[in-house]
Formats: C-alpha cells, sequence, structure tokens
C-alpha cells in the first residue's frame, strides 16, 4: 500500500507556495495516479475571485501534463479546526479521472484527519461512464 505520508509530505510541499493573498487559507494537494507518480497543486487566488483555482484543480493539471489519467488516491491539507474537504466543483473534477472507492484523506497540520471514499463526498455522481 502507498504510505499517506509521501503524499502529505507533497502537500505540504506545495501548500506553503500557495497563492492566497485575499483569503490566507493555503491548500495543498497532492494525489497518486495510475503509475505511482506524485503530483501536486495548490491554491491559486485571484483579484478577480471566481478565477482562482483550487489545489485539486492544479494536481489534476499537473497529473494530466505529465501523462496521468487515474487518480489511485488524493490528499487535500488544510489548517484550522475543520475538516477541509474538496470543494463541490472539485469533487466532480476528481470523479472525472476516479472510480468512486478512491481514497480521499482529509488532513491538517497534524497529519490525516479522515479518509472518504469518492463515492462518500460525490454520492451517485455523473462521470465519463454516463456519456460512453
Amino acid at each position: 500500500m502507498f504510505p499517506t505520508e509521501t503524499l502529505l509530505s507533497a502537500a505540504r510541499a506545495v501548500q506553503a507556495r500557495a497563492h492566497a493573498p485575499y483569503s490566507r487559507f493555503r491548500v495543498g494537494a497532492a494525489l497518486r495516479d495510475e503509475t505511482g507518480a506524485v503530483h501536486a497543486g495548490c491554491n491559486v487566488e485571484n483579484a478577480a475571485y471566481p478565477v482562482g483555482t483550487c489545489a485539486e484543480a492544479g494536481a489534476i493539471a499537473a497529473m494530466v501534463a505529465a501523462g496521468g489519467r487515474r487518480i489511485a488516491a488524493i490528499l487535500v491539507l488544510g489548517d484550522g479546526e475543520a475538516l477541509v474537504t474538496p470543494c463541490g466543483a472539485c469533487r466532480q473534477r476528481i470523479r472525472e479521472f476516479a472510480g468512486p472507492d478512491t481514497p480521499i484523506h482529509v488532513a491538517g497540520p497534524g497529519g490525516v484527519r479522515r479518509t472518504f471514499t469518492l463515492d462518500a463526498l460525490l454520492p451517485a455522481s455523473f462521470g465519463p461512464d454516463n456519456l460512453a
């Protein structure tokens, strides 16, 4: 089994580089693709708020740019007491490249807090198989 510590380390490294001058809420995400490669992304805010990007979107874009096509596992790291789960749009982005049993690890400064499956966070989802 692939250790979540590897994903946590990658997410921590990019969380520190997040561009969050407005919310000051830095998020890092790291995923493992079907080959075992790790791809990471951080949130990038913009003065025109709707055009900012989430950390998960950055990690997925990095995976696709490197040739990956399937998410085997993903970890999202954020600070604070509350769980920082993927937003609705990112849940759908993850769904494009992951199956219902894909683990989504939610972490904070102390490490992994909880693990969900994609199906738990996005039940009865619409995905590529609906268009086949």
